[in-house]
């Protein structure tokens, strides 16, 4: 592995939790340079929903590119592009009666928040954005001015402005109230709070900590922006496209948001693609305001075209991941309630389920971060999560077996029984 430490920078972080080569993947396994499998629960942090090389989406890709397909064409349309909106807006858009536009922002999901902010400051006149205790939305500045994680914030290197971090639905162990707190402060000309462009939340945060919003607590939060006209941002980046079991994680709320962030798994295939949805009536940029060289990638919206028509065409697979989170949860019940005087608490929604070591003090994130050592070890692989990494979290493929989502649990108690303080 010579290579990697002579020519790349120290910020890679994976390659250190997970010190292999990797060569090859199918379905739920990853395989190093040597032949061993390893299941993933990590997917690519969200960017492999359907799994590894899915032979459906291989063979439309595989297919377009060996007729010379359109591989790069900004904003330039192509028969790729017209099959994904296609694709989109009669396999997502239509049977959920949703009226969005379609912006491409550009590669990956700070792409499609940084395009989200803007458009609302745009549309507003107003610069503040409302987002939430333990957010991460990304990694360029306007993302990470709505995150947060203190060291991520901290490698800005510059003040980070414009927004305002509000209490998530149980922060520090209180449930439901922020959301009624923010109608107050929005409506209180004693609050000191400007009334803000746009609020930005995930309902489930994925890189926070696996905690997952109430549904009461999102009706709130959708009721209160819509009475003081500010605008709803939902991140769906990670926890879209099925994570969650329907196509977006907020539906089950019974929420409209006015606009919605996707990418990581809406390319299906682990290529680079991301989405904005705005309201018709927020469309209101200027030819070329908003653009980007990569806003275009033919193959993934060819991928992501054969996901959307093999996988969104019914509901089949919503009622897989619904099948198979209540047996992840189960299993991951189990575990913390065996593990007596552990304090083992659960968290998640979906097919996104956490392991949470808080409990544990100060040994925490000592002992998560042992957890995904010793799973690793015995041929899983979970990363940790949270601002303190004191969770462990769990993303396998939407389209896991019962029995490697039954192997997958068994390596994880086997690996927590090897980490727990004695």
């Amino acid at each position: 592995m010579d290579v990697f430490a002579e020519m790349e920078s120290e910020v890679r972080s994976y390659s250190r939790t997970w010190p292999v080569v990797f060569d090859r993947a199918r379905g739920s396994l990853l395989y190093d340079e040597d032949g061993r499998g390893y299941l993933d629960f990590f997917t690519g942090a969200g960017a492999l929903n359907y799994g590894h090389n899915p032979p459906v989406l291989k063979r439309a890709l595989m297919d377009y590119l060996a007729r010379d397909g359109v591989a790069h064409s900004l904003d330039m349309f192509t028969v790729a592009r017209r099959h994904f909106l296609q694709a989109l807006r009669d396999h997502v858009l239509a049977p959920r009666d949703l009226d969005y536009r379609v912006v491409f922002p550009g590669p990956g999901g700070a792409n499609a928040v940084e395009a989200a902010l803007k458009l609302a400051r745009r549309v507003t006149g107003r610069t503040t954005v409302v987002s939430f205790t333990n957010s991460f939305h990304g990694m360029t500045l306007g993302a990470l001015a709505v995150s947060g994680n203190a060291a991520k914030r901290a490698a800005a290197g510059v003040p980070l402005g414009h927004s305002v971090s509000l209490p998530y639905d149980g922060y520090d162990g209180h449930e439901g109230g922020s959301a009624r707190f923010l109608d107050h402060l929005f409506g209180d000309p004693g609050s000191g709070l400007d009334l803000p462009a746009a609020v930005i939340v995930e309902t489930v945060q994925g890189e926070g900590g696996v905690r997952a919003a109430g549904e009461s607590w999102l009706r709130d939060l959708a009721a209160t922006c819509r009475r003081h006209g500010v605008l709803l941002i939902v991140d769906d980046v990670q926890m879209g496209c099925g994570r969650t079991g329907p196509f977006f994680s907020f539906e089950d709320a019974g929420i409209v948001p006015d606009m919605v962030c996707l990418s990581k798994s809406i390319g299906g295939y682990g290529l680079p693609l991301a989405l904005t949805l705005i309201r018709p009536d927020l469309d209101v940029w200027q030819p070329g305001e908003h653009n980007g060289t990569f806003r275009g990638v033919g193959p993934a919206f060819v991928t992501g075209a054969a996901a959307l028509r093999a996988y969104w065409s019914d509901d089949a697979l919503e009622k897989a991941v619904r099948r198979a989170g209540e047996r992840l949860f189960l299993a991951l019940g189990a575990l913390a309630d065996t593990r007596l005087g552990s304090g083992l608490a659960v968290r998640g929604r979906g097919l996104a389920g956490g392991l949470d070591f808080r409990a544990l003090g100060g040994r925490a994130a000592d002992t998560a971060a042992r957890v995904s050592k010793e799973a690793f070890r015995r041929g899983l692989l979970v990363e940790t999560s949270g601002a303190d990494g004191s969770v462990v979290k769990l993303l396998p493929p939407l389209t896991v077996t019962d029995d490697e989502l039954d192997d997958g649990m068994d390596i994880l108690a086997r690996a927590v029984d090897a980490s727990l303080p004695s």
